[in-house]
């Protein structure tokens, strides 16, 4: 089933717009070339809308807010829904000040979105309408363990069926669920969190998948957080290998995301569902 979604995205070539942050925009862009998708990042209301209407799915990542990009991301995402494309929520650092936790709420008042990710603090702000958030870092207090495992897949089902979206929660352990059904993925290494942006990578991965396969976004949303995860474990075996340290590991995971193909997702995906 899955390895027919990673076919889809390396057959179909999705272009994904992205309204992300300056931070990470260069290995987002990447991460979809990688990927077998195509990246494209416009943030001025006057060129984004257009865009927006050329690509199979728009990303709205909050990572460097402003004024003038908030409004371009609610035009933006109004304009993917009435087009019908997967428009993909990264909600960073929610939590961390009033302007992203006021601006996450409106995004997800005026904006249909096929999914949220982020880490377990964002969510969890989402939910309470107040969070923890340690900057863009998720809270160790909030995080998913073995222990607390059914409390959090409830409390993510609950909250898709709430919010209208799958909702994808990465850290350790990930869920991605609707409010039916939930995928827990144990793919990933520790070293991803690492480096800047693994998070508004898989944002951009997801979309790119969801674009891919239309009618399967909770599967398409599962698998790519698998790839993903499973890119950074193939990493780490090269890296470890060589003595990398962690630029080497940025390098390492892109490459590895480009050489993944359906059969190594299939043989090395960590995944049940419930």
């Amino acid at each position: 089933m899955f390895e027919n979604i990673i076919k889809n995205v390396h057959e179909k070539t999705p272009l994904v717009h992205c309204i992300t942050n300056y931070v990470t925009v260069n290995d987002v862009a990447n991460v979809l070339l990688a990927c077998g998708g195509s990246p494209i990042m416009a943030d001025d209301e006057r060129d984004a809308v257009e865009i927006t209407a050329i690509c199979d799915a728009l990303v709205i990542n909050i990572g460097t807010l402003n004024e003038r990009t908030i409004a371009t991301m609610l035009k933006t995402g109004k304009r993917a829904n009435e087009l019908s494309h997967p428009v993909v929520l990264d909600p960073v650092g929610a939590g961390a000040s009033a302007l992203r936790t006021d601006t996450t709420f409106k995004l997800l008042k005026e904006v249909e979105f096929a999914v949220v990710r982020g880490n377990i603090s964002e969510i969890k702000t989402i939910s309470r309408g107040r969070g923890t958030t340690k900057g863009v870092d998720a809270d160790v207090s909030d995080a998913v363990t073995d222990e607390n495992l059914d409390e959090a897949i409830s409390f993510v089902k609950e909250l898709s069926g709430q919010i209208g979206s799958i909702v994808t929660v990465t850290g350790a352990i990930d869920i991605v669920a609707d409010q039916s059904k939930a995928y827990i993925i144990r793919n990933g290494h520790p070293m991803m969190s690492r480096i800047t942006g693994t998070g508004c990578m898989l944002t951009a991965l997801i979309a790119a998948y969801c674009a891919a396969n239309p009618h399967r976004h909770l599967e398409a949303t599962a698998a790519a957080v698998c790839a993903f995860g499973l890119s950074g474990e193939l990493a780490y075996d090269k890296l470890s290998k060589a003595d990398g340290g962690t630029a080497s590991f940025r390098t390492c995971l892109i490459d590895a995301l480009s050489k993944l193909d359906a059969n190594t997702l299939k043989g090395g995906m960590k995944i049940e569902s419930r």
